[in-house]
């Protein structure tokens, strides 16, 4: 197994990319904290993880745009396993407003829960792994809404475009620590952001002729955490199905 003895934290994990993400992780052998907001979903994803693989799995309640929370979620998740070797951000929120009609509350929101915790989550975990002298693996989930304009979406357009500059950033600031740090962009993968249903008539357009499915982006995280990418730091892996190549 590819990760046995690694422990991974995955934010978002209770639904859609995140679930499929943990699930990947804990079959290549990582123990697995399952991160989410909503209780049952986290419950239900580690249950799931541990029924097919014996006490790979937790689920931790945590609010990843809080310091406290992500503070105590690391200390919790290094405390059950003796350390940290890889976090993959996942949780995001979106608006689907223009600038003219979304409020400040709703602009904060958006930042807070796809961007900050981004930076919240990397300092906390980063710093445990720089301690426990461990080669982290971090992967950050950008979107092709952060390579373009979109009349539909203005905090998720902006917060998503820094995640992925951030990413380079943060592999620049922690390679010195033998931490890389990468980014997996996906489009319309699964059901919406903040949504458990994928909507029956929801519009894909991309070069593979298919729309993308949890296990696509899972497959590229999972190699991205493995010593098979371990030349790999800075970068962007576009698992798009070409949808960026076509947009106008």
């Amino acid at each position: 197994m590819k990760l046995e003895n690694k422990v991974a934290i995955v934010t978002g994990a209770g639904r859609n990319i995140g679930e499929e993400v943990a699930v990947w992780l804990a079959r290549e052998g990582a123990r697995v904290a399952v991160i989410d907001l909503d209780r049952g979903r986290g419950e239900k994803v580690a249950a799931a993880i541990n029924a097919q693989h014996k006490d790979h799995a937790i689920a931790v309640v945590c609010d990843v745009s809080s310091s406290a929370d992500v503070q105590k979620m690391v200390r919790t998740v290094s405390d059950k396993w003796g350390g940290i070797d890889i976090l993959v951000n996942n949780a995001a929120w979106t608006d689907r407003k223009n600038v003219l009609d979304l409020t400040e509350e709703e602009w904060d929101k958006v930042m807070d829960v796809s961007l900050k915790s981004v930076f919240l989550c990397v300092k906390y975990a980063a710093r445990a792994m720089i301690d426990g002298k461990r080669k982290g693996r971090i992967v950050n989930l950008a979107s092709t809404s952060g390579y373009v304009g979109r009349p539909d979406a203005t905090a998720y357009t902006a917060a998503k475009a820094g995640v992925l500059n951030l990413t380079r950033s943060l592999a620049a600031q922690l390679a010195t620590h033998g931490i890389r740090v990468n980014s997996v962009t996906p489009n319309r993968i699964g059901s919406p952001v903040g949504e458990d249903v994928v909507p029956e008539n929801r519009y894909v357009k991309n070069l593979v002729g298919r729309r993308g499915v949890p296990a696509d982006i899972a497959a590229a995280v999972l190699f991205l955490c493995t010593e098979e990418s371990d030349f790999i730091t800075a970068a962007d892996v576009l698992v798009d199905g070409g949808a960026l190549a076509t947009m106008p």
